[in-house]
Parts: C-alpha cells; structure tokens; sequence
C-alpha cells in the first residue's frame, strides 16, 4: 500500500558493505539517492598515456594482442590493461604521419578522424606477412624462411590476410591517433565506430585506410554561479519523526505492544488502538466529477493497518474509516497533498474504497517493571529501559540530522554545476549501482538461479538505467561537484588515513570471505575519504537552517 504511506525519513544506503565504520559512515550520506544504490569505484579514470591502450576479446596471436568486433559490422577496441604487448609509440615510430582531425560532439565526446597514408598501410601488411611465415609451415620452404609473397598468401588465404592487415593497422594506428586526447579520453570508452567490411573494402582498393574513433573525454564543469559552494546558505528539514523524545516514545510503545494478544472485536467499530485488515482501491477523479483512472500503487489486499500509525498516512484516511466493523465497506474522497512524494498525484482528488476483512484489538498486560528484561534484555526497570532507549534515540537523532545536513549540501552542489555526462560514464555508474541492488535482493532473499539470471540479464539492466536516468545522473553530478571542489581547494587528507582505511576494508572482505581488488579498494576509500574532507570544508563555511516539517 505505497501511497497510503509517507515516508519522510532518509534511510542510509552504504556504498559498500564492507567499508570500515568511518568510511561507510562518509559514503552513505555522500552518494545515496532515494531510488539508487552507489556501489563505489571511483569514476573513469582519463588514460594517462597512448601506452594503456590494447585490444580485447577475439584473440589473434601473430598480432601480440586480442581486438574486439562487436555486432552490426562496427568494430570496437576498448582500453585494458595489457601493457606487455604494447610497445611504447615513441618507439614504434611510425614511417609516415597520421592525419587526425577532431570533431567535439555532445555528451562530452570526441570523434577522431584518422586517415592513415599508404606507406604506413604497406608497413604493416608487410608486418603481417612476416609474423605469418613465422607462425605456417608452408610446404616446400622450411620454417621461420622468407616466402615469397604470392606463395604465403595464397597459403593463408588473401581474405585472412586482408582482414588481419587491417586489424593490425588499428591496433598500430590507433595509440597515435589518441595522443590528442592522451590525458582526457576516459578508459573502457574508445570505439572505433566505422564498419568493419567498409574499411576491408576500402583498404583492398586504395591500399589505405580511414577510421573513425568516439571517445568520451572528462567532463568540464560549469559552476552557476562562479564558486558558488563557498558561503552557501543551506536549509535542512527534518522531520519529527527523528526528534530523539518521539522516536524512544514510539519504540517503546512498538515493544510494548509486541508483547500483547490479538483478539477479534466482536461488537464495536473501528477506533484507535486496533489492527485492522482490509483491501484497498483508489481511483482518480476528473474536474467534472466523474471516474476517472485506478491508481494501481493504491491497491491492496489483506492490507494490515495499525491505527496507532495514521499519522503517516494520507491526511484523512484514517478519520475516514474510524467505525467500520468487519464485513462493512465505505467509500470516501480525498485529497493529496502537494507534497506528496508522486508529483503526479500532488492535488488530485481521488475517490477511496475499503473493505474491512477482520478488525483486531490488542490484549496488553500492565506495564511495569516485571516487563523490562522482556522490554529491553538485560534491564531490569522501566526507567532503565526508557533511558537506554533515550540515548540510542539520541545518537540516532544526531547521525539523522549530519546525514540529512550532507544531503542537503550535496543537493544544492548538484544544482550548481553544468555538465555533460558521458554515455560510458552514465553506464558504468548505473551497472554498479544495479549491482548493489543486486546484493540487497541477494541480502535480503534467497534468489534462484532463474531469478538471478532474470535479474542478470541485459534487458533488466538497460529498463534500471533508463527508469533511474535521473537519479543516477544526478549521484554523477554530486561526484563531479565533491571532486572538482577537493582539486579546486586543494584538499588533503594524510597517506596514514588512507592506508589505515584500506586496511581496514581488506580486512572485512577477508572476514566474510568476499573476493576484491586491491587497487579499486584503494580508489573507492580515496573517493569517499575525499568526500569527507569536502563536506567538511562545506559545513565549515556555510550558513546552515534547521526546519522541521
């Protein structure tokens, strides 16, 4: 029943769930969202230098590498890290220069056009030719002997050679063709988006090849306006709902209440203090008052409604239904207010109808200290319980109102900076926030291996990247924002933190047997420790209003 519910409390989602306290502290309030698990791992990376780039996927072994096709004809190389067989460009000079052109596209994108000249074309087939000598036994000629062209193509097959020359020429070419963007390409984002078949073509009759590469390049940020995050006046709403005196009251009465027996009521109506099951149908009402759509998140059957909760509902459901007994049904109007969490609903009028199934009152027994161990083990009176309960109330109350604080400042960052995110940037981010969410299904049921693949497969990834576009975009931003903020101010924090940190995190992996990366370890640490000092720096300089809603 979501939208009888209101939810005004911010629930701490953590990056990782093996991040030491401290840092999965900083990470929960840094990068949550309502809708989006952040996984950690740093954003991309830009490469550094023309030597991280190699080719993966098909391997073809007289080229000292592996190059990847991908559907529709393009052929697309992706960086990784497979430095052995790269040789250094300054050293592989080419025999003649590359003619690249750049084209700025959107989404903080490049196109690079490359026109390699036929000398260096007839290079590499020549290449080509000697690794294959090395690697056929051709009849006739013993092996690792030069054999004349004509006998050693027609050995291997011209349509191989073709294709392997052509390869080659874009793994040689391509390191070269990217020194322009050495320093701002992001890796895992380099497509060679011309046709495969249309370069063999054109290479088979003009013994030279073109191509074209998209690459994405690290966004620039736009800050409105200029410096903008310094001096900030920030307001924070809380809801009541964390203040440390109402939340110990509302534990207590939750614990005291699971110690009593449901009854049936047999000769009265609904009032507060019972439990009530009952099915639940809503449908909007058009301005001329009549029927208008159900409203399917309002559906429910078998509902169990606790009156003691009504406040958090729908302003009025609850006065609506006080006296209905079992087996009666009413029908009622009401009104969302605007704000309510579904903007599409804020201000509709919407026509309620309930049928109460069972109505349930509860037996409790007298509340006194004989019920303290039960209350709270280990405390042996009521006063004992309400102060324990007090303090963890308390300190809940105080993490409530920093996280709520971060959130507020990173929110208003969020809004202040312009930029274009890469598509690959996008991507990346969204497939570790679905696998966290993966985990937490995983966490919180047992999943069968259909289930699993289900949720696995590309289809349900691609529907979570577009139903949560903008959440993701916007977690994106806020990282962008910490970062640039951290390099602009020039923030530090001390290599004894982060080693410490990282130490830390290993240590809780090995604990729970959990495979990680050493080094992706060390850059999401990095990332939120960085985060942290960001806030900080914020807070320090900001003008900060508590409301309560």
């Amino acid at each position: 029943m979501e939208l009888c519910v209101i939810s005004t409390t911010t629930t701490a989602k953590a990056i990782n769930p093996f991040l030491p306290s401290i840092t999965r502290r900083v990470s929960s309030r840094l990068f949550q969202s309502d809708s989006v698990l952040q996984f950690g791992g740093r954003l991309k990376k830009p490469i550094s230098s023309p030597l991280e780039m190699s080719c993966v996927s098909r391997n073809f072994g007289f080229l000292g590498g592996s190059i990847s096709i991908r559907g529709g004809g393009d052929f697309r190389l992706f960086a990784a890290a497979s430095p052995a067989v790269e040789t250094s460009v300054k050293e592989d000079k080419l025999p003649a220069d590359l003619k690249v052109t750049e084209t700025v596209q959107a989404n903080s994108s490049v196109k690079l056009s490359v026109e390699v000249p036929a000398i260096v074309c007839e290079d590499c087939y020549q290449r080509v030719l000697t690794e294959f000598m090395k690697l056929s036994k051709v009849p006739g000629f013993r092996p690792k002997t030069r054999v004349p062209e004509n006998i050693i193509v027609g050995f291997v097959g011209r349509q191989y050679v073709l294709r392997a020359t052509v390869e080659s020429i874009l793994k040689r070419t391509l390191p070269h063709a990217m020194e322009s963007v050495t320093g701002r390409a992001l890796k895992d984002s380099i497509q060679i988006v011309s046709s495969f078949p249309d370069m063999e073509k054109a290479y088979s009759k003009l013994k030279t090849l073109s191509y074209e590469v998209v690459v994405d390049v690290v966004p620039e940020l736009r800050w409105n306006p200029e410096d903008g995050y310094k001096n900030m006046k920030v307001v924070v709403e809380l809801g009541d709902e964390i203040d440390a005196k109402k939340a110990c009251e509302r534990q207590l009465r939750q614990k005291y209440k699971s110690l009593g027996a449901l009854k049936i009521v047999t000769d009265r109506g609904l009032q507060v203090g019972d439990l009530a099951v009952v099915d639940i149908s809503a449908t909007t009402i058009d301005e001329d008052g009549s029927t208008g759509q159900a409203i399917p998140d309002a559906e429910s059957k078998g509902f169990h409604f606790d009156t003691e909760e009504g406040n958090r509902l729908l302003p009025g459901f609850l006065d609506s239904i006080i006296g209905i007994r079992a087996g009666e049904s009413k029908s009622f109007t009401l009104v969302f207010p605007e704000s309510w969490k579904q903007e599409s609903l804020r201000g509709q009028r919407a026509q309620f109808t309930v049928d109460c199934k069972e109505l349930f009152y509860r037996d409790l027994p007298t509340l006194d200290d004989s019920l303290a161990d039960k209350l709270l083990p280990g405390c042996t009176t009521l006063k004992e319980v309400e102060e324990t309960l007090a303090k963890r109330c308390q300190e809940m109350e105080q993490e409530a109102k920093e996280q709520a604080t971060d959130n507020a400042i990173l929110d208003q960052i969020r809004k202040m900076v312009e930029v274009e995110i890469p598509q690959s940037l996008f991507e990346e981010q969204g497939r570790q926030f679905y696998g966290a969410r993966l985990l937490e299904i995983q966490g919180n049921m047992k999943l069968t291996e259909d289930q699993l693949a289900s949720l696995s497969s590309q289809k349900a990834v691609n529907e979570f990247l577009e139903t949560q576009r903008e959440s993701i975009t916007n977690i994106i931003k806020q990282n962008l924002a910490v970062g640039d903020i951290f390099k602009r101010e020039n923030l530090e924090f001390s290599t004894d933190e982060l080693v410490k940190e990282v130490e830390n995190s290993i240590s809780e992996f090995k604990k729970h047997k959990q495979e990680y990366d050493e080094e992706r370890v060390k850059d999401q640490v990095q990332e939120i420790l960085e985060g942290a000092k960001v806030l900080e720096w914020l807070k320090d300089r900001a003008e900060i209003q508590y409301i309560t809603r």
